[in-house]
């Protein structure tokens, strides 16, 4: 099966965006409530890391939406991972 080049580019433009989206929406909500604490460590740490390989492996079969998606996840991951460090140390001082 064949699939056309248009189809494909739009294929990963809007698996691009479905995924990053998520993320968005994570990090208004919490900057929002100045609270990440549902937000598991191991979750992050487990996406983190697929995002990174993703990178890797775009980067050796140079496809710029795998490439471009995972550097964006990497940059959201590291504003939530940021925004939980800062709100949990928050809470805790409170306690």
């Amino acid at each position: 099966m064949e699939v056309d080049g248009m189809l494909l580019t739009i294929l990963g433009i809007t698996a691009g965006i479905l995924i990053l989206t998520g993320w968005v929406e994570q990090i208004y909500k919490g900057y929002k409530t100045k609270s990440m604490k549902d937000i598991s460590k191991f979750l992050m740490i487990f996406i983190s890391a697929g995002a990174i390989l993703w990178l890797v492996y775009g980067l050796i079969i140079l496809d710029m939406f795998i490439i471009g998606t995972n550097i964006a996840a990497i940059v959201l991951m590291v504003i939530v991972f940021s925004m939980k460090r800062r709100y949990d140390k928050m809470l805790q001082k409170k306690q």
